[in-house]
């Protein structure tokens, strides 16, 4: 990895229920207020590999006024050629009672998207969290049929409502344990409601899902994603074993995402650029998906040490460079900005300042150091070149 340069670090240091159809979209061209800026990470990314945010549309978007946007809606066109919704997807948000769909938020990130010349990544259709009190409620007593029911009228339902405008789809989500859990690294068919009902064969319920999704939208590249699959380890060792089996089933799978949480309480997993490449000669796209990087700072402590501050730039940009090596890496999120907007501090308390943007919305030197990698990248092959 190559280290930031004391100038480069000086130099930044300065720093409601929906119905009917979308709206057309406003333009195809990038917006008014992105031109002029050349130097920004969705203008200096290769052409096919697309540098997005996380956004909440239910708390940023709604309302939108292309001609009068927020400075945090300026920020999210000029810097991101790619959005995905944080939370507006999840089963809790858009499908909170059986039967019904609140499609606001959703809808909200794909007109911004549509009127700033933005891709969208879907996220997220089968998770074993943030599921609405009714799936947890009735799962109890789901038989597998009755499971596979729901959740193939969700997966359409979804998928279907934003076909063709949704690049790639995070489809199974988080669906391993962890090695340090009890039971160690296998398929949670505990905690997630619908592949406890299909214990049996809950390998075959995860290849429905894609296949549903891609039947709904055959032009989406469809994921499997989770955190601490960044590098070789015995949970990425998992997802290789079960993608293996689901392309060899005829499965649609198209892509392995690497979420990228990661914090500066434990070290860089360098083996990152090969776990890419092992999936990517699978002939999988791979993707970080949600980059954070978490900073202890104990009580009393203002703000982040300078060290810290280095290293904060330093995991950004490793990240960044591993998926840069892999022509199949096809996306790299930022899990949303600023600080004050990050989930980090309510999940891990006495932990912080894990976005590339300060709440007075200031590029920090995360953002510097992965625009000066950008600036120096060389172009890939696209997997969805001709699109």
């Amino acid at each position: 990895m190559r280290h930031l340069t004391r100038s480069l670090l000086l130099a930044a240091a300065g720093t409601t229920l929906a119905a009917g159809t979308l709206a057309p979209a406003a333009t195809a061209a990038p917006p008014d207020h992105a031109r002029g800026h050349q130097d920004t990470l969705r203008r200096q990314a290769p052409k096919d590999l697309q540098i997005g945010s996380a956004v909440w549309g239910q708390r940023d978007l709604l309302g939108y006024d292309r001609l009068d946007p927020t400075e945090h809606q300026r920020v999210l066109a000029r810097e991101f050629g790619s959005i995905t919704p944080e939370n507006d997807m999840k089963w809790a948000e858009i499908h909170p009672e059986p039967g019904v769909y609140h499609f606001s938020g959703a809808d909200a990130i794909v007109e911004f998207a549509r009127a700033n010349n933005q891709e969208v990544r879907g996220h997220t259709l089968l998770w074993h969290s943030q599921n609405p009190q009714w799936v947890s409620d009735a799962a109890a007593d789901w038989t597998c049929e009755e499971a596979r029911d729901v959740l193939e009228d969700h997966v359409r339902t979804v998928v279907g409502r934003y076909a063709g405008e949704i690049y790639e789809w995070d489809v199974a989500n988080e669906i391993f344990q962890d090695d340090w859990d009890e039971g160690g690294v296998r398929l949670r068919t505990e905690a997630n409601p619908f592949l406890a009902a299909c214990s049996e064969d809950p390998v075959a319920l995860i290849g429905d899902t894609f296949r549903w999704a891609h039947e709904a939208d055959p032009q989406a590249r469809l994921f499997l994603n989770d955190y601490n699959a960044e590098g070789v380890n015995t949970k990425t060792d998992a997802y290789y074993a079960l993608a293996q089996e689901l392309l060899a089933d005829g499965v649609p799978l198209h892509g392995m995402g690497s979420q990228g949480h990661l914090s500066l309480m434990y070290g860089f997993d360098d083996s990152m650029q090969a776990n890419f490449e092992r999936f990517a000669a699978l002939g999988l796209d791979v993707a970080v998906t949600e980059a954070d990087v978490r900073v202890p700072i104990p009580e009393g402590q203002d703000g982040p040490t300078p060290e810290q501050v280095t290293l904060h730039a330093e995991r950004h940009d490793a990240m960044l460079e591993a998926c840069l090596a892999v022509p199949s890496c096809t996306s790299f999120t930022v899990w949303g900005f600023p600080d004050a907007s990050s989930w980090v501090p309510d999940v891990f308390p006495g932990e912080e300042w894990a976005t590339i943007f300060t709440d007075d919305l200031d590029p920090k030197p995360a953002y510097h150091a992965m625009l000066e990698s950008l600036r120096e990248a060389t172009p890939g092959v696209s997997p969805r070149s001709g699109r």
